[in-house]
């Protein structure tokens, strides 16, 4: 799973797959989920994302990770 945040457009996408998205339904306003073409939910796209989320933290709890990926220098507080 990849959360992936783009400033310049103030937009957030949760990428649950490597799939090619086929097809799109926005469900709320400025929220969008992508499909593949089995119908199974690939990413959410979350428009004007800082008005609906606290970018200044991530909290984690309870998942199975294996591996955490940190792919731009960021500040961490523990």
């Amino acid at each position: 799973m990849i959360f992936q945040y783009y400033p310049d457009s103030d937009m957030m996408y949760i990428k649950f797959s490597d799939k090619t998205s086929t097809e799109s339904e926005e469900v709320a306003p400025g929220i969008v989920l992508d499909f593949d073409e089995q119908n199974q939910i690939v990413g959410i796209e979350i428009e004007d994302a800082s008005k609906f989320i606290d970018l200044s933290k991530l909290e984690i709890r309870a998942l199975p990770i294996s591996d955490l990926i940190i792919t731009e220098k960021i500040p961490i507080a523990v």
